[in-house]
């Protein structure tokens, strides 16, 4: 078999475009979860993406190699088939490739961006106006319970007051944080 410029564009199409169908189908199917079964591993510990400085979008890894592989040996055979010149073919390849490489590493670490782990901070309730769910004693005699809405969550937390007592259903702005999940709270005038 003689190997020509041809053949080696059809190669690199064929081996990047294969990485990509085989990712794209672990991706699909879970066979690429990297041991954790409860979200998406992309852009974390075992996908094959890099790590490190977001500037660099992830440049190296095994996907936005195989982007580039791919569409370089697409690019190239097709330049080829068209008799183009040779450095015509080669820069139209290359260029084809690194656009690719870009855009793969581009849109993966736009979808790195979307992971969450959905944890509630319960600091952003400070401020925030409630209500209250279970009677607030008066004077810290003992605790209640409020619900106020934070991160696009309603989230219920236990509550006293150094005023009046609190009954079930008035508005409260909450105060100050004393525990993680016990909040001091006021009467909302």
């Amino acid at each position: 078999m003689s190997w020509t410029m041809e053949t080696v564009y059809l190669g690199c199409a064929v081996a990047g475009g294969s990485v990509l169908v085989l990712q794209t189908a672990l991706l699909l199917f879970g066979g690429d979860d990297g041991g954790h079964a409860d979200h998406a591993d992309i852009g974390h510990t075992d996908s094959g993406e890099a790590h490190g400085h977001d500037a660099t979008f992830g440049l190296l890894s095994v996907r936005t190699g195989a982007a580039f592989l791919a569409f370089f040996g697409l690019a190239g055979w097709g330049g080829s088939r068209a008799g183009w010149t040779t450095s015509a073919t080669i820069g139209t390849a290359l260029l084809a490739g690194t656009v690719m490489l870009f855009a793969v590493a581009y849109l993966f670490s736009l979808q790195r961006k979307l992971y969450s782990q959905g944890n509630v901070d319960p600091r952003n309730a400070v401020g925030r106006p409630a209500r209250v769910y279970l009677r607030i004693p008066a004077a810290n005699s003992g605790k209640g319970k409020v619900t106020v809405s934070i991160q696009g969550r309603t989230v219920e937390f236990i509550a006293c007051t150094t005023g009046a007592e609190l009954a079930t259903g008035s508005e409260v702005r909450i105060v100050r944080q004393i525990t993680p999940d016990t909040f001091e709270v006021e009467p909302l005038s």
